[in-house]
């Protein structure tokens, strides 16, 4: 199995353009998947940059309904015309950072290629979605003062439009875009072999909480490839309480 990613905070080589938001590439024995689609079109021009068709890609994974991973949908649905797009079923909420709105694009809900999944989908016998709803947590994290709006009234987003793709293939291979629900739940409900994705960790401070984080983390046998949401500083600390964190920026490749 192939990741390439086509576009994170940060870049490999300034041949590929980054921005805050998160866009992978995926490529197993029988699928081509892009999971997210970062904040705009720049996932396509990395794409193109690195030899990558994504027309030919059969599955696309929105992992939550926030911009930074959802604003390039409209460009992806423009530009491969068999793929299957699957979304939680919550993800074209209202969801703000204090007054900013950080959504999705409402026209796009009614696509007839997206497919709203609920608590648990099976694709087939190696690909699986999971919402995680229903899990006990066992961190509570917080809402990283992001929050939902009903009715006109902002809650602390609970993250019920967040959802995860499992890849069995040879090994257990988790793909989670900003684990907001938590990244320690996370990891202890599934105990992946290989675990990528961002672990939301930007805002907190390099200090014993966070030294602790990684110490459970790295209790798992999971080898860790994080990105984006987790912050640069913050996988800088952690690398030194982790013996399988590895940092995947824009433009670089992996096989699993």
């Amino acid at each position: 199995m192939k990741i390439i990613s086509l576009v994170e905070n940060t870049s490999s080589d300034p041949l590929y353009d980054c921005e805050h938001g998160l866009s992978l590439y995926i490529e197993t024995d029988s699928h081509k998947i892009l999971f997210d689609m970062g904040q705009s079109d720049l996932f396509y021009k990395n794409a193109c940059k690195l030899g990558i068709d994504l027309s030919l890609c059969d599955i696309a994974v929105l992992s939550h309904g926030h911009y930074d991973h959802g604003g390039g949908l409209s460009t992806f649905l423009n530009i491969d015309t068999i793929a299957t797009v699957y979304v939680s079923k919550h993800a074209f909420g209202i969801y703000h950072n204090g007054d900013k709105y950080i959504g999705l694009d409402a026209s796009l809900k009614d696509y007839d290629r997206i497919i709203f999944v609920d608590d648990m989908l099976s694709i087939d016998e190696n690909l699986t979605l999971y919402s995680c709803n229903d899990r006990e947590k066992e961190f509570d994290l917080g809402s990283f003062s992001l929050s939902k709006k009903i009715d006109g009234v902002l809650f602390d987003d609970d993250f019920l439009h967040e959802q995860y793709l499992l890849i069995n293939d040879r090994k257990k291979v988790l793909i989670s875009g900003c684990s907001h629900k938590g990244i320690l739940d996370i990891t202890r409900w599934f105990s992946p072999d290989v675990l990528i994705g961002g672990f939301h960790f930007s805002k907190l401070k390099l200090d014993d909480t966070l030294k602790s984080y990684a110490a459970y983390l790295d209790s798992f046998d999971t080898e860790f490839y994080t990105c984006h949401c987790t912050g640069v500083e913050q996988y800088e600390f952690m690398c030194r309480y982790m013996r399988k964190l590895h940092y995947l920026s824009t433009g670089m490749s992996i096989e699993v």
